[in-house]
């Protein structure tokens, strides 16, 4: 039933010895983030031309509203899917934030079906008490120059963590993308938009931010994401972006 779903077993890494209840490798200095939880959200997933009336009941919106479980996502020219990009891109950045000790949470962890609804997908992060929420889709502008990548922050506010947490945080990962060789979109000149439309951003009850990581019909970023080289330069920015950010932050 779309909307309802649980924690796949992959989906969650528990760090600890299971008899001592104590973080197992090595000390804090190699796995700085041991204790640390965090979620990832792939964006949309598999639904089938049979599963998408599920795809379009509506649910809350966050702000009194409503608005569509989910949509289909986007994919480039030669088909590769926005939601095909978005878990690879999770997933590989799950890796990374494990081995680094880090309990990683993701809100699907297959490409298998209807995902989790909108709104479930914020509730995620409450729900689990993480430190971080960061949702990973990709854009699909009709004009093919349209380039760059841009992060999203609710706004106005429904709560403190929407406010400046929130904020710093997208202003974090634009720093991180940039500094991993990614280009902001040239539509956003610091690179984050307030919207207050995005159920996902208005549901999380703790710093949230979705990345729109660059355009799906744009024939350079197309390739990037196309490649499992370039996955993993987006996946090794914003694991810096979430180190970065937890380090200010403590």
């Amino acid at each position: 039933m779309a909307g309802t779903f649980a924690i796949a077993p992959a989906a969650v890494a528990d760090h600890t010895d299971s008899a001592a209840g104590k973080p197992v490798g090595g000390g804090l200095g190699e796995r700085p983030l041991v204790g640390v939880r965090i979620a990832i959200d792939p964006g949309h997933s598999d639904a089938q031309p049979e599963d998408r009336s599920e795809l379009t009941q509506r649910v809350p919106d966050g702000r009194g509203g409503r608005s569509a479980c989910d949509t289909v996502g986007n994919a480039t020219t030669s088909g590769y899917s926005e939601h095909e990009f978005a878990l690879d891109v999770a997933t590989a950045m799950a890796a990374e934030l494990r081995r680094q000790g880090a309990i990683v949470l993701l809100t699907r962890s297959d490409n298998e079906g209807v995902g989790p609804c909108v709104d479930r997908r914020g509730t995620f992060a409450e729900d689990n008490d993480v430190e971080l929420l960061l949702s990973l889709h990709a854009n699909s502008s009709t004009n093919p120059d349209d380039a760059g990548f841009y992060a999203v922050v609710a706004d106005p506010p429904l709560s403190d963590s929407q406010a400046e947490p929130s904020r710093t945080l997208a202003d974090t990962m634009v720093q991180a993308l940039v500094d991993g060789g990614f280009t902001p979109s040239e539509a956003q000149p610091d690179g984050v938009v307030e919207r207050d439309d995005l159920a996902t951003l208005n549901f999380a009850r703790r710093p949230a931010v979705l990345l729109e990581l660059g355009e799906m019909r744009n024939a350079e970023d197309a390739a990037r994401m196309e490649s499992e080289e370039g996955r993993q330069a987006y996946a090794d920015a914003l694991v810096d972006g979430v180190t970065t950010w937890l380090d200010a932050r403590d």
